[in-house]
This record gives C-alpha cells, sequence and structure tokens, in this order.
C-alpha cells in the first residue's frame, strides 16, 4: 500500500497487512504552547508546578514549564490521524496502550511531530485489531518525547 500521500488509508485487512513494519509519517510540526498546558492541567486537575507556575519554573533544571508526559500521550489520536485514517471502516476505536514510555521533556514552546509503525493488524471478531507504535519527537532534540505502543480496534462496515 502506498505511504507516499498522508492519511494512509487502508480500506481492509490486506492493506493493513501491507503495511505491517512501514513507518508512517511525520506529521507537521504542532506547537505546545502554555495555554495548551494549562488547559490540560484544568481538564485533569494536575496542576503541578512545573507544568503551570512559569516563575517558579524558570528556575528549575528545565529552565521553564514542560508538558505534562500525558498531554504527549493524548496528543497520539490527532496526530496519528493525519498519519493513518480508518475511514474505510464503520469505526475506529482507541482499546488501549501495551507500553508508554516518556524519555525527554516537552519545554512549552517546543513544536512536536509523530511518525507511526503499523506493528501488527489481526483480525477480530466483527473488525480488525490494529497495533501501532507511535513516536512523537521534539523539534531539536535527538531523544523522542514519547513512545508509545498503541491498540485500535476498526470496526468492518
Amino acid at each position: 500500500m502506498d505511504t507516499s500521500t498522508l492519511p494512509v488509508r487502508p480500506a481492509n485487512a490486506a492493506d493493513l497487512a501491507e503495511l505491517i513494519g512501514k513507518e508512517i509519517g511525520p506529521t507537521d510540526w504542532y506547537t505546545v504552547d502554555q495555554d495548551r498546558v494549562n488547559t490540560f492541567a484544568d481538564a485533569t486537575d494536575d496542576h503541578q508546578w512545573i507544568h503551570i507556575d512559569t516563575a517558579k519554573a524558570a528556575d528549575s533544571p528545565f529552565g521553564g514549564t514542560i508538558a505534562h508526559g500525558l498531554l504527549s500521550l493524548s496528543l497520539g489520536p490527532h496526530l496519528s490521524g493525519q498519519l493513518l485514517a480508518f475511514d474505510s471502516f464503520a469505526a475506529g476505536l482507541n482499546y488501549g496502550y501495551n507500553k508508554v514510555r516518556f524519555p525527554s521533556p516537552v519545554p512549552v514552546g517546543s513544536r512536536v511531530r509523530m511518525r507511526v509503525t503499523v506493528v501488527a493488524a489481526d483480525e477480530v471478531p466483527g473488525g480488525i485489531q490494529v497495533t501501532t507504535q507511535q513516536v512523537l519527537e521534539r523539534e531539536g532534540s535527538d531523544k523522542p518525547v514519547m513512545v508509545a505502543e498503541s491498540i485500535a480496534r476498526v470496526i468492518a462496515g
């Protein structure tokens, strides 16, 4: 299946099988600004100072506020959807994660982008379970800021 046009739109199990082992992406850059971090803090009631107190965080080892690790994870559906779309199916549902790591922080003001690799596409009753590795990278950093093995269930239409 051609991965040069984004998002890639598999239509069936055979198309998904062709994508196994292929990296798709990256997305365009996405800026993580302080407003986004503050909104996430409000949504999750996680108001730890390292995320929202710009004055105190300026004196931290990070030199400023950093995004929540879970904010990075929550960008997964938005960014991965720019790479791999399941609109040929009746529905695509988040089924969970096998493994999530945050190897490097995301200083507020950073730009991030995602790459996705299809790891598996297994038929299950009523659809296909698709496992992808999502890698979120930060501009100017050699280390990824998030690596997650995401599981989706796509339902045949």
